[in-house]
């Protein structure tokens, strides 16, 4: 990942984090060049770097909005329910 891009997406996130409530999808639809799996990584990393500085409600934002972007790219594993019989 290039330096530029990092800068890209910690803008991206400053944007996030200071939008109104209900506005993170319209910050986010602005972006979708930036949407991809090093953005989820770096919201990761910046809600780490919150969790350490006391900003435990940014940081749960952040995983709220990584963990919806992994989803919606296909990051997660997906993860069989079906039961198998026991032998």
């Amino acid at each position: 990942m290039s330096q530029p891009r990092k800068e890209l997406y910690l803008n991206v996130i400053d944007e996030l984090m200071r939008c109104p409530n209900g506005e993170e999808p319209n910050v986010l639809d602005q972006h979708l060049d930036l949407i991809d799996e090093g953005f989820v990584s770096m919201l990761l990393q910046v809600s780490t770097m919150l969790t350490h500085e006391g900003n435990n409600d940014g940081a749960q934002f952040l995983v709220f909005i990584a963990r919806q972007l992994a989803h919606q790219l296909g990051l997660y594993p997906k993860l069989s329910t079906s039961k198998t019989p026991a032998q």
